[in-house]
């Protein structure tokens, strides 16, 4: 489409004399199959198309400014700096204009502080720029935002399976007219099926995620065109404001849109660190369970929305191309998650400092594994922030069972579900090592053992030098750990891998796998 086919607000929205203060010309328009947002320079604006998509209504000037309203206010969680006033356009002769509400209203507009286009993660993945630290920091962003997202009876009414699958039925109704252009019958059907076997499958975990209360008034759209980096700052915009059902989620819903789009962009391993970082924080492990299904369901909708793309007018043929060929490899992905992957455990060994955690990180990243420390269940278990100093009422060996417990008891559950679990505990003693063993037997689970070595004074120089980590581990500990560790057997070595981890660690992963 040319700009003379654009509405006749978007063409003066483009001319810099619309606008009552400096602009950077030309202005750049960017537009979505639900917005026109135009670029001005130090301020954005974003228009909402007249289109009713059945989950999303913008078909009358009433709901539009409604919903800029709605998308203003619930955005000041996350975004404050962002997201500035709605402001009405009026209509003057053949002129539009910012007006005020008394005069002749035929638009609304929501004004937004405009940041650097590169400070988009989608625009840093692009060029290469996103690092691991990044995703850590997403992590820990993304868990604070859920632990202050409310939650109450009637939000927690959308976890349940009739709510969620309303949704997810929707979404296979609004592609069916898409089968044979992005998607094959056969990618449709099983897709589909996986969903609706889900549902019977999982009715327990479920009903235990909405009475845990991880039902909550999450972001809706959390993938990497809605989060940038602003005055050094992670912020999390463009929450999901037309629809409750696709806002008032499972916590899971939103994790699953960021991993999702990562490793729909080849980049599993900052998935994999981002999904990490936010899980130890949130003592969520159980969540993980939907995950899969989760990820099918975003995979889907992106899918989704680059089908409506073909439909839209105010689309050029050659963005129409791309989104088809964005749909169709989306289409492929969530029929991609359905398959059914065989999941194992690994289990970690050795001395506090012999860089267990370092290790497990590494190998997380190959097998796409979840990392579960120890350090981190224990504080969840004893309701200890992560980052605060343990008293020794968390060390008892009453607390050290129930930690050893847990681990083993999450390593299992998620196993099962076909996830690689990595245990990361100093599993020092032959009877803790037997009871993973034994467990792994009993349900057919492959089993690694790794075991970090490094020399004395190196793990006493580590231990000394060790700032800003969840262990409470100190140089003192050093001498009964090593008194009490028990050497492996003959049947443990079958499964056993050592690492020095004075030596680079990735070219020693690199022989193993």
């Amino acid at each position: 489409m040319t700009d003379s086919e654009l509405p006749r607000l978007i063409q003066q929205m483009l001319e810099p004399n619309f606008y009552p203060h400096p602009v950077e010309a030309p202005i750049e328009l960017l537009q979505t199959h639900i917005s026109f947002i135009l670029l001005t320079g130090e301020y954005a604006y974003k228009i909402k198309k007249t289109v009713n998509f059945g989950f999303l209504d913008y078909s009358t000037l009433e709901k539009r400014r409604y919903f800029c309203e709605q998308e203003w206010q619930l955005n000041q969680q996350q975004a404050p700096e962002l997201y500035l006033e709605v402001l009405p356009i009026i209509e003057i002769g053949d002129h539009f204009q910012f007006g005020d509400e008394q005069n002749n209203v035929v638009e609304s507009a929501l004004k937004m502080r405009q940041f650097p286009q590169e400070n988009l993660l989608i625009n840093l993945f692009n060029q290469d720029k996103l690092t691991k630290q990044e995703m850590e920091d997403l992590g820990n962003v993304v868990a604070d935002f859920h632990f202050n997202c409310p939650t109450n009876d009637d939000i927690l009414k959308f976890g349940q399976i009739a709510q969620i699958r309303h949704s997810i039925d929707g979404n296979y109704q609004k592609t069916v007219k898409y089968i044979g252009c992005c998607q094959t019958q056969e990618q449709y059907e099983q897709t589909k099926q996986y969903t609706d076997q889900f549902f019977e499958t999982h009715k327990p975990v479920f009903e235990s995620r909405i009475q845990n209360r991880w039902i909550r008034e999450c972001h809706g759209d959390l993938h990497l065109k809605n989060i940038c980096i602003y005055q050094d700052k992670i912020l999390l915009f463009d929450r999901i404001e037309f629809n409750q059902e696709f806002r008032f989620v499972d916590v899971i819903y939103d994790v699953a849109f960021v991993v999702m789009d990562l490793e729909a962009r080849r980049r599993a391993d900052l998935g994999n660190r981002f999904l990490n970082t936010y899980i130890e924080q949130t003592g969520d492990w159980e969540g993980l369970q939907l995950l899969p299904f989760y990820l099918t369901r975003q995979a889907y909708v992106r899918a989704k929305v680059n089908s409506l793309i073909l439909d839209d007018s105010a689309i050029t043929e050659a963005q129409k191309e791309i989104a088809k060929q964005e749909a169709t490899q989306y289409y492929k992905l969530a029929w991609q998650y359905t398959r059914k992957s065989l999941g194992g455990i690994v289990m970690m060994s050795g001395l506090s400092g012999s860089g267990k955690s370092t290790t497990a990180r590494q190998l997380s990243k190959r097998l796409n594994a979840i990392h579960i420390r120890s350090d981190a269940v224990r504080k969840h278990l004893a309701n200890v922030p992560l980052y605060e100093s343990g008293g020794a009422e968390i060390y008892t060996p009453e607390m050290t069972e129930k930690t050893y417990k847990r681990l083993l008891e999450l390593g299992l559950l998620l196993a099962k579900q076909g996830f690689w679990v990595i245990l990361d505990a100093k599993y020092e003693q032959q009877e803790r090592r037997g009871e993973v063993i034994e467990t792994c037997h009993t349900h057919q689970l492959p089993l690694q053992i790794i075991e970090c070595t490094a020399p004395m004074d190196i793990l006493q120089e580590r231990l000394q030098q060790r700032q800003g980590d969840i262990s409470d581990a100190t140089v003192d500990l050093l001498t009964s750990q090593r008194i009490t560790s028990q050497p492996f057997t003959d049947s443990e070595k079958n499964y056993l891998t050592t690492i020095d981890t004075t030596q680079n660690i990735d070219q020693q992963w690199q022989k193993l796998y």
